[in-house]
């Protein structure tokens, strides 16, 4: 990201303020490395492996799959991030404008609690990508104060990163995104060589219905950046290209997606297990030879690294809009601790990484997708967004509306999720609407979320747009409100 007058130091210190428009100078491409390093997961495998073992997909269904779900994830991770562009910042703050100063307090609490899970689940993994290393490199055994130490290190690690703000994240994620290509070379190669190709190609077909359940199996970690898409945009200026920003999400998320979702859908050929493994990334380390273990668990080490300091990142912002009175960096150790605390609980209690993972992603899809469908369907109506109303957060605000909330925005938001949660099935949940129909059998409880609010928010009366008089209205407002948390 192009070096700012806020950026240029080692810490960032901007917050959920509008940014300036001398200072965004940021570039489009240079999302793509953003959306590489977001992807750059050992888990990406286990849901391939899925494919095979759970889903029956033959190889050319899985490439079908693969190629699908970020297209449709992160197509819509692109759309929101225009609005990035539009407004010059976060997207939990852009969101004042849509719900109002109160009724945002809603959606933003529910996808910060959702990031907590998201950011737990990244935390173990990659705490178990260092104790392989260490069994492999070492032959040092993991045990129950080993398992806090290495979780310990990961999340200071993440602290730092994501603390340090938007550079340090940029410049981490472009040299991932360099290991990445080198070992994906590697394991290509070696599944080339040692795969028993017959055995990959001869599988029967599955069905359409598994496909596409498979699509949303997939795509719902993409689905978890969509509200954080406008942090990582807010730099660009007002003229960047609106289908170079969708183009270079898809791309930059595709390009990792598809070979590792494949990758993980050849090696389940033959060790079926790694669908179900309780620890992924251990049994990984033991079905690779040790030449390539090693680096690729390094690899899966620095990506789930980077996964999770985006997500602190743009939690740090989330819980300024909550209401937190602390600088974005001292927001970010909030989630640090929850993760590290969940964290240990998941892999001191839990029986089943897996069956946690995917039963937490199911929900997860359907909580982020209910903000979607509203925020996505005000974006047709509104091109701008008052800096100043988005930083008052009293009655004097131009989003202030009725008694803090926009009613339109509110129910139907309220009204989506409770209709997709019908429709979801989990370990955790089943809706009462998850049986013998196609929303529910096809895994499309998140889909009806976002169709279902955004249609709503589009046919109810709403509050008159805002436009602010000149592009830069409010920015000295929004400065003060981020210098007073800084201080």
């Amino acid at each position: 990201m192009s070096k700012t007058a806020e950026t240029e130091g080692a810490l960032e210190t901007r917050g959920i303020e509008q940014v300036p428009d001398s200072e965004r100078t940021a570039r489009t491409r240079e999302l793509f490395p953003t959306w590489v390093g977001a992807n750059i997961s050992v888990l990406l495998l286990t849901m391939g492996a899925s494919l095979v073992v759970a889903y029956h997909l033959n190889f050319w269904q899985a490439l079908v799959v693969a190629a699908a779900a970020p297209v449709v994830s992160y197509g819509l991770v692109g759309l929101i991030g225009i609005a990035g562009k539009r407004g010059g910042a976060p997207g939990m703050a852009l969101s004042r404008a849509v719900f109002g100063q109160r009724g945002n307090l809603l959606p933003g609490s529910l996808i910060w609690i959702a990031r907590w899970g998201w950011e737990t689940i990244n935390a173990v993994t990659g705490a178990y990508a260092v104790l392989t290393v260490l069994h492999i490199v070492f032959g040092i055994e993991a045990n129950s104060v080993l398992d806090m130490v290495t979780l310990l290190v990961f999340v200071v690690a993440t602290f730092a990163i994501s603390g340090l703000g938007i550079n340090a994240v940029q410049k981490c994620n472009k040299y991932a995104a360099y290991l990445f290509g080198v070992f994906s070379v590697l394991v290509l190669g070696y599944l080339i060589v040692d795969t028993d190709w017959s055995a990959v190609f001869d599988r029967p077909a599955g069905s359409v219905a598994a496909m596409i359940t498979g699509v949303g199996l997939i795509a719902a970690g993409g689905v978890s950046w969509i509200p954080s898409a406008p942090d990582f945009t807010r730099y660009l200026p007002r003229t960047a290209s609106s289908k170079g920003i969708v183009g270079v999400t898809i791309g930059g998320a595709g390009i990792v997606v598809l070979p590792m979702v494949l990758m993980g859908m050849v090696m389940a050929v033959s060790t079926p297990d790694l669908a179900s493994a309780s620890d992924p990334v251990s049994f990984l380390g033991e079905i690779l030879p040790t030449w390539i273990a090693v680096p690729y668990l390094l690899i899966a080490l620095i990506g789930m690294l980077l996964i999770n300091s985006m997500s602190m990142y743009s939690a740090g912002f989330t819980a300024q809009t909550l209401g937190f009175k602390i600088p974005r960096h001292w927001a970010v150790s909030v989630n640090a601790v929850i993760s590290l605390v969940f964290g240990g609980v998941l892999m001191l209690v839990a029986t089943s990484f897996m069956g946690s993972f995917i039963a937490f992603l199911s929900l997860l899809a359907v909580a982020f997708s209910a903000w979607v469908g509203v925020f996505g369907a005000d974006m047709l109506r509104r091109r701008e967004y008052d800096g100043a109303a988005l930083a008052d957060t009293g009655r004097t605000s131009a989003y202030w509306y009725r008694g803090g909330f926009s009613p339109a925005a509110v129910a139907a938001w309220a009204v989506g999720l409770a209709a997709g949660l019908m429709f979801t099935t989990s370990d955790w949940f089943t809706g009462p609407l998850a049986a013998n129909n196609v929303i529910g059998e096809y895994g499309l409880g998140w889909v009806a979320t976002v169709v279902i609010s955004g249609l709503l928010y589009a046919v109810l009366p709403k509050p008159a747009v805002v436009v602010p008089t000149t592009p830069a209205e409010g920015t000295e407002h929004l400065r003060e409100q981020s210098e007073a948390l800084t201080a």
